[in-house]
């Protein structure tokens, strides 16, 4: 059994009931950085062993930690924040279990993107969530077929390329189209912005940008 465990996005108390039991019960848990996941650990008295699963490794060991599962065993995949497998890794790993026969399940839980969607005030009635864009290559055209979407779009950016992004997205959406920049989402110092992309660009270049963001855009009119 491989369980999907949603973790805190920023606040640690939102994590569910279950969550913290199934952490508890497995035999040991798949973390994204396991320095980063004890924090939560100790936190909730949790001394389940970790062991490292990420982007660097997955491939590497993908396949002999299913197999470990298709043996028996019981674990639980965490990622330093969110869902893991929601631009974080374990599609690799889930792809694996089924294909091996070995039941998953995911466990309902916290997400950055659902929150700054519903908080923007932008249409949530369809959207499409992009996650983080191409750095360089096809990045241009990803952003073009985006700006041409009828619906809101959401993606995952850092905050030391949220003025560039800001600038690509006017470039290709035009300066008044209506978007939201949300920061720190469920932290002391969350912030969710809704403007124009020009007021967002102009609000964001005069001052020092921290935190996770997620972007939400609206649709073309």
């Amino acid at each position: 059994m491989l369980y999907v465990v949603p973790t805190p996005v920023g606040n640690l108390e939102d994590i569910t009931l279950r969550a913290l039991r199934v952490l508890k019960e497995v035999s040991l848990i798949l973390a994204e950085d396991t320095r980063t996941s004890r924090k939560l650990l100790d936190h909730y008295g949790i001394q389940t062993p970790l062991r490292a699963f990420h982007a660097h490794n997955e491939h590497a060991v993908v396949d002999r930690i299913a197999a470990e599962l298709a043996a028996g065993a019981t674990m639980a995949l965490i990622s330093d924040a969110g869902t893991p497998g929601i631009s974080d890794p374990g599609f690799l790993l889930v792809r694996a279990c089924v294909r091996q026969g070995v039941r998953v399940e995911c466990l309902p839980g916290a997400t950055a993107f659902v929150p700054a969607l519903v908080a923007s005030g932008l249409p949530c009635d369809a959207f499409q969530f992009d996650g983080f864009l191409p750095h360089k290559k096809g990045r241009q055209t990803r952003l073009k077929y985006l700006a041409e979407l009828p619906h809101t779009f959401v993606l995952y950016e850092s905050p030391y390329r949220l003025v560039k992004c800001l600038d690509e997205l006017i470039a290709v959406c035009g300066a008044e189209r209506m978007a939201c920049v949300a920061r720190e989402l469920s932290k002391f110092h969350e912030e969710v912005t809704t403007a124009t992309l020009a007021d967002l660009k102009a609000h964001y270049s005069s001052k020092e940008v921290k935190g996770e963001i997620v972007l939400v855009v609206a649709g073309k009119p």
